[in-house]
């Protein structure tokens, strides 16, 4: 190489260096705009899902050939924030939050919220959302949280705080102290909050777990004492219970078939003299992980609609009932003995043909292995209300075990209980058969939470309060 081009070249890689175009990516793409820095465990695909873009748009906006190589450390723009800059993060929403609320917590415009976001309706923001905040450090909440009652004045409300009606209009991003209606949650000076930020105050936390098909969702609320809390859930009433002093519980069956998606829950707390506050939020249902059964050749009698309409409806209403008397403690154990304890013929939720027609239907319960006059015993302490002959459950017994909560026993040889009676966890309610819509001798064994058929191996493997 002459001088001429070697100097050439030098000044070349001088002025790549000076240049003050800023961060370059490998393929010569310009670091402008908001950052999120790579955490450990990251994926492209994570990332992108969080921030509300496609992984191509992400990997287009940060020069990216290959998605397996990203580091912890990195930093990436996020695409599709022209005007913004900052490093960003994210956040999973609690349910019982709202974009003012979240506004106020990460002290952040609810413009600015709804365009980090990308949302146009308050519908989007389900719990469990992924929430794009910039990273600060005022990102605590500020004061505790207070509400305006009914017939109550912001001076009161400001007084009854130690503050006086502008601040607490200013501090809570209000136009007009007037314009605050009864129930508004606002935040006050005072003491840390955490709880969530659209429900009263008299609520401090609510927690929502098994929201996937075929599960048991259950809903922990911790608040004051004497609380009355109601809501519904797929169009289900959630019946809260006491389990302690300041915790209550709810607990509702997802239908195995139900449509993967966000479904509105509805939360209602009413309080001494005759105050009541709501809140809606969506949360979303997840998708089970089922298998399909070979098609069971049956006798045909048992798959009549006629038949199983009328079955379903007083299967149905013999489960609607809700007894507010907990009848169980601990987890359930197995109907059977302790050898078919683990032998399952089939399990909940495999999708079900018969006699080689299309997959219609699920499997509503959990099939153990046993033999013509094996023991049946009951998985939990209640009280019998079904026990008899039907054309698709054979012999069956159905026990109420409060809450409602119940199981129910088909296919049975023998029945040894009487509808009313009181049974113990373990005593002998039955023996295994092949009675109703069978092939062969087994237990078929249901757990049912408010009206739903539910896996019962999650009642089997661990307790529910």
């Amino acid at each position: 190489m002459d001088k001429f081009w070697f100097k050439t070249l030098l000044l070349f890689i001088i002025l790549i260096i000076l240049s003050p175009t800023g961060l370059v990516t490998a393929q010569g793409t310009s670091l402008s705009g908001p950052i999120y820095i790579v955490q450990e465990g990251d994926s492209l695909w994570d990332i992108a899902s969080r921030f509300h873009v496609t992984q191509e748009e992400l990997a287009n906006a940060n020069g990216i050939i290959n998605a397996n190589q990203i580091s912890v450390g990195q930093q990436l723009i996020i695409p599709g924030m022209e005007g913004i800059q900052g490093i960003l993060t994210t956040q999973s929403v609690p349910y019982g939050e709202s974009i003012q609320s979240l506004s106020l917590h990460y002290h952040i415009s609810p413009q600015t919220l709804k365009r980090l976001n990308h949302i146009t309706s308050p519908n989007e923001l389900y719990a469990g959302y992924s929430l794009v905040i910039p990273q600060n450090d005022s990102s605590a909440i500020s004061g505790k949280r207070v509400a305006l009652d009914a017939g109550q004045s912001m001076l009161e409300l400001a007084i009854l705080n130690q503050t006086d009606p502008w601040t607490l209009t200013v501090d809570n991003g209000s136009e007009k102290s007037w314009s605050t209606v009864p129930g508004e949650v606002l935040r006050s000076t005072g003491e840390e909050d955490a709880g969530p930020g659209a429900l009263h105050p008299t609520i401090s936390s609510v927690n929502i777990a098994g929201l996937t098909q075929g599960e048991t969702a259950e809903i922990q609320v911790t608040g004051d004492s004497d609380l009355s809390i109601s809501g519904s859930l797929f169009d289900h009433t959630l019946n809260f219970f006491p389990d302690s002093d300041k915790h209550y519980v709810a607990l509702q069956g997802v239908h195995a078939m139900l449509e993967p998606g966000l479904y509105p829950m509805n939360f209602q707390v009413s309080l001494p003299g005759n105050l009541s506050y709501k809140f809606s939020q969506s949360v979303l249902v997840q998708a089970g992980d089922f298998a399909y059964d070979r098609s069971l050749p049956v006798d045909p009698a048992t798959l009549d609609p006629e038949t199983n309409r009328t079955e379903n409806e007083l299967w149905s209403s013999l489960s609607s009932i809700v007894s507010p008397e907990k009848l169980w403690t601990g987890n359930f154990t197995p109907p059977v003995d302790p050898v078919f304890a683990e032998c399952y013929s089939s399990k909940f939720g495999n999708r079900r043909s018969y006699n080689g027609g299309e997959y219609l239907y699920f499997h509503t319960g959990l099939d153990f292995c046993g033999q013509i006059g094996d023991p049946i015993y009951a998985a939990a302490s209640g009280v019998v209300v079904f026990a008899g002959s039907l054309t698709v459950r054979g012999n069956a017994t159905m026990i109420n075990h409060g809450l409602g909560i119940y199981t129910a026993y088909m296919h049975q040889s023998e029945i040894l209980v009487s509808v009313g009676e009181h049974v113990e966890k373990g005593q002998l309610i039955g023996r295994v058969g092949n009675t109703g819509r069978v092939e062969g001798p087994h237990l078929h064994f249901e757990v049912i939470v408010g009206g739903i058929q539910t896996d019962p191996l999650n009642w089997l493997n661990r307790v529910f309060p």
